[in-house]
């Protein structure tokens, strides 16, 4: 069973910055693609964006493409989200998850993951 574990929200102002690790301490990411999601109160889970199992491949939805970054570090087992230029907008739980599953052309729908963090709040006010 891969455990995934989230860190790095906060507060931040807007125009700041974030940076959220996922994590599968004591398993390997190599097999998986990661895909973020979030989620704001009131709001339906929506999918930030992904990164294929070798880091090779990145897709993101229109709202954050240019100001969020997906990269992984499959030695460390951790991926990153990279989250620049935020926004109110942007306050949410973040969440991370791992699937097999084809992250480039396309990006997996939340169905997809098999495993999934306990998420992290990011909240961008002033």
């Amino acid at each position: 069973q891969l455990q995934l574990v989230e860190s790095g929200g906060g507060l931040v102002q807007p125009g700041g910055s974030l940076r959220l690790s996922c994590a599968a301490p004591g398993s390997t990411l190599d097999y998986y693609a990661i895909g973020w999601f979030r989620q704001a109160p009131g709001k339906e889970r929506e999918g930030v964006g992904c990164i294929s199992s070798n880091g090779g491949s990145t897709n993101y939805v229109d709202s954050v493409n240019g100001r969020f970054t997906i990269s992984r570090d499959n030695a460390k087992n951790t991926v990153y989200l990279q989250m620049n230029s935020l926004k109110p907008e942007d306050t949410a739980v973040y969440y991370c998850a791992a699937g097999i599953v084809i992250c480039g052309w396309y990006r997996p729908a939340s169905s997809e993951y098999d495993y999934w963090g306990q998420g992290t709040q990011v909240t961008v006010s002033s």
